[in-house]
């Protein structure tokens, strides 16, 4: 990989109990001048696991840009709080909002290439860089979203039954939330109970991308397998009615866990944020 990288922690205290999100700077080689690209990975995943085992840090380094990382509450490196509060999306966006700042991200000028955020999210990431989008027009400057969805199918999850599978192995019924927890279970860095509480937190503050939408320039990504990619054209409807620039594109024979790894991915992200 050339270029610079590194990650190191900072804790940032917002509206309350700090959620010690572990963030990473990545600095390139070779600066291509334009503004910082902020990544936000899936659920029950990791900015290591998403995006540096992927590949995406490296490609987006060999690009000259400067890449902000962030793990989730619970997830890889950051704390697990046990206030429900840290966990909701609102409150998430806030800490993004402050993180991006303390790497260096300004607000949006014209004429100022530098100026601004790029923010890529993929899965979970994809509500959340939607709903910072449309929160923070004055910083965002392009979205791409990955695996995105016009609904979030953490609404769904039944938190009764997995408790109870927790607690005693009761089976689950629902194949969406046997899927979501075996998958979250899968990964040692993973605090189960935070990410219930994420799960939680996410209910409590449903998604309605039509209620606010993103007024910068998008790219949605889904795999051809991906179920997701049945609803991105209802999604990019939905952006393009409230005036939005958006971009679709579908990556023949990936589904919704390998197409990530895409180089076609990478290639057509970076493309559309230079």
């Amino acid at each position: 990989m050339s270029g610079r990288h590194t990650g190191e922690q900072h804790v940032h205290t917002v509206e309350g109990t700090d959620p010690q999100l572990y963030v990473g700077i990545h600095e390139p080689a070779n600066d291509a001048g334009l503004r910082p690209v902020l990544l936000l990975h899936g659920f029950s995943s990791s900015s290591k696991l998403n995006w540096e085992d992927t590949g995406w840090i490296s490609a987006l380094l060999d690009a000259g840009r400067r890449v902000v990382t962030v793990d989730l509450p619970g997830h890889g490196r950051s704390a697990s709080p046990e206030d429900l509060d840290s966990y909701s999306p609102s409150r998430i966006r806030a800490d993004l909002l402050q993180m991006s700042v303390d790497a260096g991200a300004t607000p949006l000028r014209d004429g100022d290439p530098s100026s601004g955020l790029d923010v890529i999210g993929y899965s979970l990431g994809s509500r959340l860089a939607w709903e910072f989008g449309a929160t923070q027009p004055e910083l965002v400057h392009r979205l791409v979203l990955g695996g995105p969805n016009v609904s979030d199918p953490l609404a769904r999850f039944d938190l009764v039954a997995a408790q109870r599978h927790l607690a005693d192995g009761t089976p689950i019924t629902d194949e969406s939330t046997a899927g979501l927890l075996k998958m979250a279970q899968l990964l040692p860095s993973n605090n189960i109970f935070a990410l219930l509480s994420l799960v939680e937190a996410i209910k409590a503050e449903p998604y309605d991308p039509a209620e606010a939408v993103p007024h910068m320039p998008m790219l949605l990504v889904a795999g051809e397998s991906d179920e997701r990619a049945a609803s991105m054209p209802e999604l990019a409807a939905i952006a393009a009615k409230a005036g939005t620039l958006v971009e679709q594109l579908i990556l023949p024979g990936r589904s919704h866990t390998n197409a990530v790894t895409s180089r076609a991915f990478k290639q057509g992200a970076i493309a559309f944020l230079s």
